[in-house]
């Protein structure tokens, strides 16, 4: 069986249900896909086992390249490509170049974190989204479970361990 095509979908009311449905799923040894949540669930990724995001680490190194780049640039625009005297200043002035730095390092951090970020999130202005269940925007939570990741259970099991920890609806979904 392809991965990422076939789901089983656990529909949830309440996001109490929800969490506590999310522990007693992964505590029978079921991978989750992924939740979908009409709005944000405090402690959801926690209680899902996601890790702490390295955008920080990419913005800090893209607003490093920022900083790079801009006194490069101005160094190098006041030596050597157009050298001014102003006002009897060195052609280097430091604190001249401080605003010109601070926005390019701004602007390079960024546009590096949303480079990154729709990089490692898989958004391509062409993807077509998957949606598991309209509902999922208005009022419902949605656990989606992929089959072939979860080889060792029986459909039958996972639908079972589903309905036990509170969904109100389970489904199958295809993409194809």
């Amino acid at each position: 069986m392809e991965r990422d095509t076939h789901f089983i979908l656990g529909v949830y009311d309440d996001e109490d249900v929800l969490l506590h449905a999310v522990e007693k799923v992964r505590g029978n040894g079921v991978k989750i896909h992924e939740v979908y949540s009409p709005y944000p669930v405090h402690g959801l990724e926690h209680v899902l086992g996601y890790k702490r995001s390295r955008l920080p680490i990419a913005a800090f190194l893209f607003g490093m390249l920022g900083t790079s780049l801009a006194l490069t640039m101005q160094f190098y625009m006041m030596r050597f490509d157009w050298p001014m005297i102003i006002g009897g200043k060195d052609f280097a002035a430091f604190p001249d170049f401080i605003p010109v730095t601070f926005e390019m390092t701004v602007l390079l951090a960024a546009f590096g974190m949303v480079g990154v970020f729709m990089v490692s999130s898989n958004l391509k202005p062409w993807a077509q989204p998957r949606i598991f269940d309209i509902r999922s925007t208005d009022d419902k939570h949605v656990m989606a479970i992929d089959i072939a990741h979860n080889s060792a259970l029986e459909i039958e099991k996972i639908k079972e361990i589903l309905k036990a920890s509170g969904a109100t609806e389970v489904n199958n979904k295809s993409f194809e």
